[in-house]
């Protein structure tokens, strides 16, 4: 029953990833997330059932408009993938509980804002806004060890991003700053704290090699949102372990 349960959750998981993708592209450029339905970009042509199935439509079709055969872009089966896994994992390690439905509600912000980041180097408001309110009543329901740690947690990660952006002139978007604002309500303080020095290191990585691959030069802009995202994901389930690890180093 775990196994029937965990692939529901994973399936959930690709329908809202196919969904998320829409938000993620459209709520930058102010655009309505229901109309128009989904159609190519290219030709316009409105998709069909066939050309909407997460992950498979995008196989069947080799990656391309069954009409035009402009080519489509490999981000959309990613999320849809990503974001399916992520439930799934989710299901695993929390079951059905309260900490499930913010976890659930946390890896979405997420994806939406990775999706948004990539294609536009932007990190809505709009969605911060509409998952701020969301994440605080989870919160509320699945508190965190103190309880006052996500407060005392939000007010540090927002504080430590806007004095780097101060520092940096502008070398920190705004929309990192109020996202870890977010990041620190769900992951409380210490786990904030390690979001953002893991963020740095996978950025680092993540920006060399791009870097090299591209062949272009240091002040080339690189999102920093797919860092903070995957950072905060490792620390969301594996914070406790990572930190105990270290202690014990010492």
């Amino acid at each position: 029953m775990e196994m029937a349960y965990t692939i529901l959750v994973f399936v959930f998981g690709l329908v809202f990833g196919s969904f998320f993708n829409v938000v993620g592209l459209r709520v930058p450029l102010k655009e309505s997330i229901v109309k128009p339905p989904s159609h190519c970009t290219s030709c316009q042509r409105q998709l069909t059932a066939i050309d909407l199935v997460p992950v498979l439509s995008y196989v069947f079709l080799a990656g391309k408009c069954r009409s035009c055969g402009q080519k489509i872009s490999w981000i959309y089966p990613l999320m849809e993938l990503l974001t399916g896994v992520l439930f799934a994992f989710s299901y695993w390690q929390l079951g059905f509980s309260e900490e499930f439905v913010v976890a659930i509600v946390f890896i979405s912000l997420l994806v939406i804002l990775v999706v948004s980041d990539i294609a536009y180097m932007l990190i809505p408001d709009k969605v911060l806004l509409f998952f701020l309110p969301l994440l605080a009543i989870g919160r509320v329901l699945s508190p965190v060890t103190p309880w006052w740690d996500s407060i005392v947690g939000a007010v540090v990660g927002f504080g430590i991003l806007y004095c780097i952006a101060v520092v940096s002139r502008g070398g920190m978007g705004g929309g990192d700053i109020k996202l870890f604002f977010l990041l620190g309500l769900v992951l409380g303080t210490i786990n904030t704290l390690l979001t953002l020095f893991v963020a740095a290191v996978i950025g680092m990585v993540v920006g060399i090699f791009v870097l090299k691959v591209r062949q272009q030069g240091r002040k080339t802009p690189i999102p920093f949102g797919p860092s903070i995202a995957l950072a905060a994901v490792i620390v969301y389930f594996y914070g406790d372990v990572i930190i105990n690890w270290y202690v014990g180093l010492w």
